[in-house]
């Protein structure tokens, strides 16, 4: 009965995991690039920065979610990982130069711009996860 699950284990466990390294990699590099430091923001209490980076984060997984079903091999999932790496960073790049006082409005806790940026890393995502598949 548990004998495909159980036969299945370490294939899950290899994608699960490179999964989890490339959310990990991601989330250093989004943290890296925006001119203010949602961890220590959300720690505050700000819920403009837990909103926008809860929407990059689920930005992201869209497309990896995607490639992981899709994909035959570990080398594949890494390679469209990257790509929706890049996407995101794009995305949040264009949000910053379309609208540059979200670099002080998230720090100031104004959630209409967290909503906005969640909005638009959540809406690249899916066509990001869509153009995949």
């Amino acid at each position: 009965m548990f004998d495909p699950v159980l036969n299945s284990l370490p294939a899950f466990a290899s994608f699960f995991v490179t999964a989890l390294v490339l959310l990990a990699a991601f989330l250093a590099l989004y943290i890296f690039i925006t001119p203010y430091s949602e961890l220590a923001l959300i720690r505050a209490g700000n819920e403009a920065a837990a909103v926008s980076l809860g929407g990059a984060v689920i930005g992201f997984a869209l497309p990896i979610a995607v490639s992981v079903a899709i994909s035959h091999n570990l080398y594949s999932m890494i390679g469209w990982g990257l790509v929706a790496c890049v996407v995101q960073l794009l995305t949040f790049t264009t949000a910053r130069l379309a609208l540059p006082t979200i670099n002080h409005n998230i720090p100031q806790g104004k959630l209409a711009s967290g909503i906005f940026l969640a909005s638009l890393s959540i809406g690249v995502g899916i066509l990001n996860a869509g153009c995949i598949a």
